[in-house]
């Protein structure tokens, strides 16, 4: 049987992670886990979603009689094992910013219960995607299809759960979730999106909705629309500055259809529909539409807004 040297490709990875952890003048003292764990989250969005959802989302041999403590039970699970890694990201926070972490524990705890607190708040919003896609979809059957089966309606749980979080100051939890969704459905949406009720993303891999994108009720995106940057401000050091508003507003019932490009702080008016493989980075009015030009110029269709 072949023999590896792992004795000393361990020595050498020690090596390489000491550097890096010097580099970035983090601790190298042993301990414990210092950051929130990606399959922890996972299994925390599971339960959450079953709690959310008990009859379509949990498990199979749930009954309605027995609905209320299969979501009590699964909500103490869910929540314990979440206000673990919110302590995780508190630490994590205060050490890198040279906090006191004497009232840590008060502040995970305050801010977990904030995060139960507006689980019923969520489950509305989800109610009304669900039925959005479904009244915008004429190849849906049922609400539960939509459900069990679309993508961005998933993607949409996620990101409910993933926008409490930040709104709670906790980035890199909301960030996990949002990715873990990001992984499994092909939509890129980031926590700090700030999306309105009855929201419908159909088909909806490749979409990509920006952390400062603001978006109003029933607005509707499919496949492969990007709400993205334009450019990005820099300090006098030359880095990226943070948070700036660099993202589109989407005004209420609006209509992006499939692989339209909007970039920048431009305003998409109330009732406005943007057509597929538009480039927009200008404002467009309430009720506008961009579309495809049909004179051909330069071998190429030159977006057109009516």
């Amino acid at each position: 049987m072949a023999s590896f040297d792992t004795a000393a490709i361990v020595g050498s990875l020690r090596s390489v992670r000491q550097q890096w952890r010097a580099s970035q003048k983090r601790s190298t003292d042993p301990g414990g886990r210092e950051f929130p764990s990606r399959d922890a989250l996972s299994q925390i969005v599971d339960r959450l979603k079953g709690a959310l959802f008990p009859m379509r989302l949990g498990p199979t041999d749930l009954y309605k009689h027995s609905e209320d403590f299969y979501v009590g039970h699964t909500l103490e699970a869910a929540l314990h094992a979440l206000l673990e890694q919110v302590r995780l990201e508190l630490r994590y926070v205060a050490r890198h910013q040279g906090e006191a972490e004497s009232d840590l524990e008060l502040r995970a705890l305050e801010v977990a219960r904030a995060f139960a607190s507006r689980l019923p708040a969520i489950r509305a919003l989800l109610d009304s995607d669900v039925q959005a896609a479904y009244h915008g979809d004429p190849a849906a059957r049922s609400v539960d299809e939509v459900l069990l089966c679309y993508p961005g309606v998933l993607a949409m749980i996620h990101h409910r759960l993933a926008h409490q979080l930040y709104q709670l100051g906790l980035p890199l939890l909301a960030r996990i979730v949002a990715e873990l969704a990001h992984g499994q459905t092909g939509i890129d949406i980031h926590p700090g999106a700030q999306i309105g009720r009855s929201f419908f993303i159909d088909h909806g891999t490749g979409v990509v909705i920006g952390e400062t994108a603001v978006i109003g009720e029933r607005v509707r995106l499919y496949q492969a629309v990007t709400l993205g940057a334009k450019r990005f401000e820099t300090g006098p050091d030359g880095a990226l500055q943070k948070g700036q508003p660099r993202h589109p507003v989407v005004e209420d019932d609006v209509v992006i259809y499939a692989g339209a490009t909007v970039l920048g702080r431009v305003t998409i008016g109330r009732g406005a529909t943007i057509g597929g493989n538009v480039w927009v980075t200008h404002d467009v009015p309430p009720g506008g539409h961009v579309t495809q030009a049909v004179a051909r110029h330069n071998g190429h269709a030159d977006p057109v807004a009516k």
